[in-house]
């Protein structure tokens, strides 16, 4: 049952932030970023109490005999309508990640498979790029270390844009590939695999960092294959000494590379500091909320049989060229949906 006083006071937020914001008091980027979340839950809010008083208003109609056949075909359409949007405005109303509208940091490393590992990490890469480029989002790579076959060793991403931690949380884990390499000259299937962790980007209120914990190194640049090289002695390493933390950056400017390890630094620990209310809360719970064990095998990609299956919900698409290309909105959609209806049981036990 929807609580009425509960929408209202949801209502009466939404209000005052936009009379706050038309008059120009307190803080207005965090005024602006309540509203803009509250903004989607008043419209389904707005839309679920109209159908409910158009329904009150077409029983009235009944009893008028020369409206009635027309009340009848409108109560008919309200209440074929009404559930859809009762499970809009619920799912409207479920606890929100409050990182879910952050940037977020992507970190691929292979796991088992040796260079078709690597290649695979690279693969993955590009796929979550394309993806990114398609929902208008600017996708930069922070870290890069490349095999000579051009394959990844390790990338690191920064991804910017309208609720990327969203989109892109359930990524994090083991994403295992069944091809048959171009090295193989048997044309036999190789199994290997690459590791996703998404990490939502931390602001400077979140984490704060004493200096006497971290020691910056300057060095020069190098790497195999095609990673990006310079010559001057600008790439930048910031270990933090407490955690062990080990962030590079190998931008041209050592000033910026020292920003850009800072921030990717601020998002780790920040990370560690999620993972730890997270496993608090999964403690008090039988499921663990959230993305699950990054350890654990999340998705297949068989090539011979064109075929991704998300392990997590069963899902099976027989369309890897597209998935691989970027279009992941299918599968992160029913990934999300599962998620809700999880939390939706939870709220209902």
């Amino acid at each position: 049952m929807i609580s009425a006083d509960r929408l209202a006071q949801i209502t009466q937020r939404f209000e005052y932030l936009e009379a706050r914001m038309a008059e120009g008091g307190g803080d207005f980027a965090a005024l602006s970023r309540e509203y803009s979340e509250l903004r989607p839950v008043v419209a389904t809010i707005a839309a679920w109490e109209q159908a409910q008083t158009a329904l009150s208003e077409a029983e009235g109609l009944r009893d008028d005999p020369e409206m009635r056949a027309l009340a009848d075909e409108e109560i008919q359409r309200l209440r074929h309508d009404l559930p859809e949007l009762e499970q809009a405005l619920q799912i409207a109303l479920l606890p929100k990640d409050a990182a879910d509208s952050r940037p977020a940091m992507i970190e691929i490393r292979p796991g088992t498979g040796g260079d078709e590992a690597a290649l695979f990490a690279g693969d993955l890469l590009r796929m979550y790029q394309r993806y990114s480029e398609a929902r208008g989002w600017r996708f930069q790579v922070v870290e890069l270390n490349e095999t000579e076959l051009g394959g990844i060793k390790e990338v690191v991403a920064n991804v910017q844009g309208e609720n990327v931690f969203a989109r892109l949380k359930f990524e994090s884990g083991v994403h295992r590939v069944q091809r048959v390499p171009e090295t193989e000259s048997g044309g036999r299937i190789h199994t290997s695999a690459a590791t996703v962790a998404v990490l939502p980007e931390a602001e400077d209120v979140d984490i704060q960092i004493d200096p006497s914990e971290i020691r910056i190194d300057t060095m020069r640049a190098s790497g195999a294959g095609g990673q990006h090289v310079n010559t001057t002695d600008s790439a930048v390493r910031i270990t933090h000494v407490p955690t062990g933390i080990v962030v590079v950056s190998s931008e041209k400017s050592q000033h910026q590379n020292r920003a850009i390890a800072m921030q990717v630094l601020r998002t780790r620990l920040f990370d560690l500091e999620r993972q730890k209310a997270a496993d608090a809360r999964a403690a008090d719970r039988k499921a663990q909320v959230g993305t699950g064990d990054r350890s654990e095998r999340i998705r297949t990609y068989n090539f011979p049989q064109g075929r991704v299956t998300d392990h997590r919900i069963n899902l099976t698409l027989y369309r890897l060229d597209q998935v691989m290309q970027g279009d992941l909105d299918e599968v992160i959609d029913a990934l999300t949906a599962d998620h809700q209806a999880m939390l939706m049981a939870e709220m209902e036990g």
